[in-house]
């Protein structure tokens, strides 16, 4: 079993888009939103009670990794987390079948990989990548694929170099699905339900060995 990683008063840091944004209110000092880094803030606040552990959510809805790294120094470095959890990438697909704005691969990478060495250098935090990942509901988002699944190959690359603990997200979605329809993690095939955000949470926790 993994050692619990996460030391006392540290600062944990969720960055992403409207998966992680989870419709936070007005004030980001205080707002977890309804997602993912409630339930996981919520659960270690209470297992962890004497930790004191900060918990920030930083995430946007509609972000693409460009929007990211316009914010990286104020929305990450400037907090000085000793922890970052990023996931970010499905709206890069996105926007190609919905906009007709792709989202060069490539650069996608090259700029995950400038986010991650500002974190290295900048704060030498711990980082945590969750894979993007679609569902097929509704029956175009196979499609999706197309363009997502390099994407994953070169979030797992990046993952790799920076020595980033990585939560193979979509692969444990797919094998979620075996389950229970698709519809009953993600009804759109991208953002979860309660039960999708609260399985996101469990593989998170499992992670950091909380």
């Amino acid at each position: 079993m993994t050692e619990f990683i996460i030391r006392p008063g540290q600062t944990v840091l969720f960055q992403g888009d409207s998966i992680t944004d989870g419709g936070r209110g007005n004030d980001p000092e205080f707002d977890m939103g309804f997602g993912y880094p409630k339930y996981i803030s919520s659960w270690l606040s209470a297992k962890y009670s004497e930790h004191n552990i900060n918990f920030v959510n930083r995430g946007i809805s509609g972000n693409r990794i460009c929007d990211l790294e316009s914010r990286w120094n104020t929305d990450c470095i400037d907090i000085k987390p000793d922890l970052v959890s990023i996931l970010i990438g499905i709206n890069d697909t996105w926007r190609r079948f919905d906009s007709n704005s792709p989202s060069d691969i490539p650069e996608f990478e090259a700029c995950y990989r400038r986010l991650l060495y500002q974190v290295k250098s900048e704060t030498g935090a711990t980082i945590i990548i969750i894979e993007p990942f679609v569902l097929p509901s509704p029956a175009d988002r196979v499609e999706w694929r197309i363009d997502l699944d390099p994407r994953i190959q070169a979030t797992r690359r990046v993952a790799a170099d920076y020595g980033a603990i990585y939560i193979p997200l979509d692969g444990i979605l797919a094998a979620a699905c075996a389950r229970r329809e698709p519809a009953f993690w993600a009804q759109d095939g991208v953002h979860p339900t309660p039960a999708g955000h609260a399985l996101i949470a469990q593989e998170w926790i499992r992670a950091v060995g909380g």
